[in-house]
């Protein structure tokens, strides 16, 4: 992992003269868009990892638009039926062990989703840096046939968000490479990595994505897609408190 985050940051070497702040916002919606489609549906492979353990888990899930999305653990056998449900910035998961159907408070919105180094506000703020920053393209490089555009994203005044600047390293063929955390401090706090670019479903995907704690070694989550088709017609009904007590396989 440590030599891919090596040509990551080797990919900012050369800089070339930035565009314009108003092609920044576009590169970063263009790059959204691109990664979720308008509806996705994958297989994954979430790998905890820490020093002293590793704990692997297979989860299904679905997303439709900006704020819809719907993830079901089917493995291993004590987890299975654990469910989490975002609408907005709104989250429910349910237990089948106890039944029961909590909505997250903000409280716990902080907390590792499953236990792992995403956050319940990773997953129901998916959408927030399109809405709530300002762009700034920091610098264009190239690679092959395509460039690297590394952003800074700021909140705008009064935003109620999470992370106080994010620094964005995108393709130009919209597949997001990077995506630094920093806190209201401008701290960086964790960073999200992809690798393994291949086609599924008939365009380019990151394949592994990994979010990683600054200043934490031996500690990281890994997600694979085993599984993932786009643009493919789901049940209106889906996104629903129902759909979340009913996934058990």
């Amino acid at each position: 992992m440590r030599n891919t985050i090596g040509l990551l940051l080797f990919f900012w070497i050369i800089a070339a003269p930035a565009q314009a702040d108003k092609d920044a916002g576009q590169i970063v919606k263009d790059a959204f868009d691109y990664m979720r489609g308008v509806t996705s549906t994958a297989t994954m492979e979430m790998v905890i990892h820490r020093p002293d353990f590793t704990r692997t888990m297979v989860i299904k899930g679905w997303t439709k638009g900006d704020d819809l999305g719907l993830f079901n653990t089917i493995s291993p056998p004590r987890d299975r039926g654990n469910a989490t449900l975002k609408k907005g910035n709104s989250m429910w998961t349910f237990n089948p062990k106890i039944n029961r159907v909590i909505k997250l408070p903000p409280s716990m919105m902080s907390q590792g989703w499953m236990g792992s180094d995403f956050s319940n506000n990773d997953l129901s703020k998916t959408d927030s840096i399109l809405h709530d920053y300002t762009h700034e393209l920091l610098e264009t490089n190239t690679k092959g046939d395509l460039k690297i555009y590394r952003i800074r994203s700021i909140p705008k005044q009064g935003a109620p968000v999470v992370w106080g600047m994010q620094i964005l390293t995108i393709r130009s063929d919209h597949i997001m490479l990077e995506q630094r955390f920093f806190d209201q401090d401008e701290k960086a706090v964790k960073t999200l990595y992809t690798e393994d670019i291949q086609k599924m479903d008939n365009r380019m995907f990151p394949k592994t994505w990994i979010m990683k704690k600054e200043e934490e070694t031996d500690t990281y989550t890994r997600i694979t897609y085993q599984e993932l088709a786009f643009n493919t017609p789901l049940d209106p009904g889906l996104f629903s408190i129902t759909s979340l007590k009913n996934l058990r396989q």
